[in-house]
């Protein structure tokens, strides 16, 4: 992996091992801390970074210098009853093919460089599409920077549950196959963050999340639905 350079700062990739578990528990812990809201992030116990790096996932790193400032995972899930397939409508025969974008954390310090879609960019680029065809992802309202980023990695929010023992979470799918496909809309509505139950109703009659934005200084999300009967899994 090539070294990523931002503001002449240097920041080199690598793999994570279970050698760098006590710095990533550490990060994680000072990432929660900063946080404008503790229900913002819900960290991994040890237990599921072991899990990860058992071979279970994939967790990259960033290093300036021997300082671990940011890392990112890809997780295989359990196939259980609170699969993020299921919120997204997919058959029991999909889960298999399902992979997490999971958590990603970044240094106080060092928030506001792009460190988490450069991680995006590098982990979801090691994913086997020979073995996946979906990758889903959760997002709590009002994350404003991981909303743009799973956007920007081409995933779309397609549920608005209740997840992590009853915490709200927009979850996020993109799916590869047919990727290149181009699909038209019907119709399309812009909503407030704040109006979950709208949301909810657009939803669950086939809309999915596209992008987000300010009107009048409030967040809206646009909600897009796929004319038609197409599958709004295979939207990018």
């Amino acid at each position: 992996m090539e070294p990523i350079i931002i503001d002449s700062m240097v920041f080199s990739p690598k793999v994570l091992e279970h050698h760098d578990l006590p710095n990533m528990l550490e990060l994680q812990l000072l990432a929660k801390k900063h946080m404008a809201s503790s229900d913002t992030l819900q960290p991994l116990s040890r237990s599921e970074f072991e899990f990860i790096l058992n071979g279970n996932g994939l967790i990259v790193g960033l290093f300036e210098g021997q300082k671990l400032v940011a890392f990112r995972a890809l997780l295989m899930p359990f196939i259980d009853g609170d699969h993020l397939g299921l919120d997204a409508g997919l058959s029991l025969g999909a889960l298999s093919r399902v992979i997490y974008l999971e958590l990603s954390i970044v240094h106080p310090d060092y928030r506001g460089k792009g460190l988490q879609l450069q991680m995006g960019k590098i982990v979801m680029g090691t994913i086997d599409r020979s073995r996946y065809d979906y990758v889903c992802s959760t997002v709590a309202p009002f994350n404003i920077p991981s909303l743009k980023d799973k956007f920007v990695l081409g995933l779309h929010i397609v549920a608005l549950n209740q997840k992590y023992g009853g915490k709200l979470r927009y979850v996020f799918m993109k799916t590869f196959k047919d990727e290149k496909n181009d699909v038209k809309s019907s119709e399309e509505r812009l909503i407030p963050m704040s109006d979950t139950a709208t949301q909810q109703r657009l939803l669950n009659e086939g809309f999915i999340g596209i992008s987000i934005s300010t009107v009048t200084e409030e967040w809206h999300v646009q909600y897009l639905k796929i004319a038609g009967d197409k599958d709004r899994n295979n939207v990018h």
